[in-house]
């Protein structure tokens, strides 16, 4: 809950502590995401939380960076919920950072 992560954590493997592993397709949508993420995450249930998503990938020396890739409300419909995986350029080997904010 609350931001994202600094790229540096993600030497490797996803920063402990509030690391969620999920599987899916590359045509899975970040609203799709995101309500995989409410099943597990009480707090990310509120009616008034948003999520934003950031695609983490290493370069090739191995430094890792972040890019923004979109956002989704807990209830509302928004223009980035039918993004999917693919068209955010997700790729295996990357990370997806998740931020939920909670008023």
């Amino acid at each position: 809950m609350g931001g994202h992560h600094r790229p540096e954590e993600f030497r490797g493997r996803a920063p402990e502590g509030d690391e969620l592993q999920m599987h899916t397709w590359k045509d899975g949508s970040l609203r799709e995401l995101t309500e995989l993420v409410k099943e597990v995450r009480t707090a990310a249930r509120a009616r008034e939380a948003r999520f934003t998503f950031c695609i983490v990938y290493p370069d090739a020396n191995g430094k890792f960076f972040m890019r923004e890739v979109g956002g989704v409300h807990s209830t509302r419909v928004g223009k980035d919920d039918k993004k999917t995986l693919h068209e955010i350029r997700f790729q295996t080997g990357d990370f997806l950072d998740v931020a939920i904010y909670v008023k």
